[in-house]
């Protein structure tokens, strides 16, 4: 199994509660699960599936696919978690 890095930015971060952190998982989807299954605390506790349902991910400055995100995991990955943001 590798390790998953989960960096949060802006309202994500907000949302988790820290700047990142690291899971043991096989696929991206993964990690986005158990990051998810942390900080729900009753059926009802939706705010971070919601907040991380909008976000963009990146994996080597690219944006992942949806398809990526069951491939299987060869080497330790960081993911970028950007939540939607508007510039002016």
């Amino acid at each position: 199994m590798t390790q998953v890095r989960l960096h949060y930015w802006a309202g994500a971060r907000a949302a988790a509660g820290v700047e990142h952190e690291v899971f043991d998982a096989a696929t991206i989807a993964g990690a986005l699960a158990a990051a998810t299954g942390r900080r729900t605390r009753s059926p009802g506790d939706q705010q971070f599936a919601k907040v991380l349902a909008a976000c963009s991910l990146l994996v080597d400055g690219r944006a992942l696919h949806p398809a990526d995100l069951e491939r299987q995991l060869s080497a330790n990955t960081t993911v970028e978690v950007l939540p939607p943001f508007a510039g002016g």
